[in-house]
């Protein structure tokens, strides 16, 4: 499996909810702050999928721990669960950076698609959108739950 990359996102004042903890809704803002940073620095300078056109199609999320509001970021790992033909899974821990092993605060997938926003339709992943997307290739989610 290849190691995940790793983002550190700051959290806001305005993520927190009523019981000082981050609102369950915020973690969707973690996870896009992570993805847009991780894809760039994956393409290495040239043009990223954000730019080309890319869109959301689903997001599954598991809350592990409350993540009380701190100064400090957390740290997301990020990696690619699977390749399909108009698009792809990535995968995510949100994480204490400090705390080893112990203290995660949410594990999810998010699935992508490629979209042409001129013609609205999704389009196909290229060997060089899938060359880039390899050597970041690692196993699923570890999620407690899963649809039967």
């Amino acid at each position: 499996m290849a190691r995940p990359h790793v983002v550190e996102v700051p959290l806001r004042w305005s993520d927190m909810d009523a019981y000082g903890h981050v609102n369950n809704v915020q973690y969707l803002r973690l996870l896009e702050d992570a993805r847009v940073g991780g894809l760039r620095a994956w393409n290495e300078g040239g043009p990223s999928m954000l730019e080309e056109g890319i869109v959301v199609t689903r997001h599954t999320i598991e809350y592990r721990a409350p993540l009380s509001y701190r100064p400090d970021p957390v740290a997301v790992d990020m990696w690619v669960t699977r390749v399909h033909g108009a698009g792809f899974d990535l995968g995510y821990v949100v994480r204490d950076p400090e705390a080893v092993g112990e203290a995660v605060y949410a594990v999810a997938e998010t699935g992508l698609a490629l979209y042409d926003f001129g013609t609205a339709r999704p389009r196909r992943l290229g060997p060089e959108a899938r060359a880039m997307l390899e050597p970041h290739r690692g196993e699923p989610v570890p999620l407690r739950w899963t649809a039967r």
